[in-house]
């Protein structure tokens, strides 16, 4: 499984901490920065991170600043991705099982590391149930096409 990885000044130092975490799993990433606390626009590295799980040369996508709120904002204008915000490992398990999340979002300011770690684990260990729940990805994709 291939991670792409993004983040914000903002989340730069939780970022190092995940993928310490990956790493350790044995997870392959990709990280398209930012590459320091320096102050930058989170756009960009969203984006960045959202086109690599888009057109598929990441799996899945893990994207951090302070809220976390911004960066899911970002990744959810690329079509095809359907990223979470979390603060919680109920949600991150959830989101992968019925909403077929392809990212995740995390706050820097919200979650601390060990939180942080623990809902990474939750989202990257479940995969989607499909069924009922696979009617309703598609009408989010609709949503996402203008059709609905």
């Amino acid at each position: 499984m291939k991670i792409a990885l993004g983040c914000d000044h903002g989340g730069y130092e939780l970022m190092q901490k995940v993928k310490e975490h990956l790493s350790e799993l044995g997870c392959e990433y990709v990280d398209f920065g930012t590459y320091s606390t320096d102050s930058c626009h989170y756009p960009v590295f969203g984006a960045k991170a959202a086109h690599a799980v888009a057109d598929g040369e990441c799996d899945l996508g893990i994207v951090i600043c302070t809220t976390g709120i911004g960066m899911s904002m970002a990744a959810n204008k690329v079509s095809g991705v359907r990223c979470a915000l979390c603060s919680d490992c109920y949600s991150a398990e959830m989101t992968r099982r019925h909403n077929n999340a392809n990212m995740l979002s995390l706050g820097a300011g919200v979650v601390g590391p060990g939180l942080a770690i623990k809902i990474v684990d939750a989202f990257l260990s479940h995969e989607f149930e499909g069924g009922r729940h696979a009617t309703r990805v598609a009408m989010l994709d609709d949503i996402q096409r203008g059709d609905m």
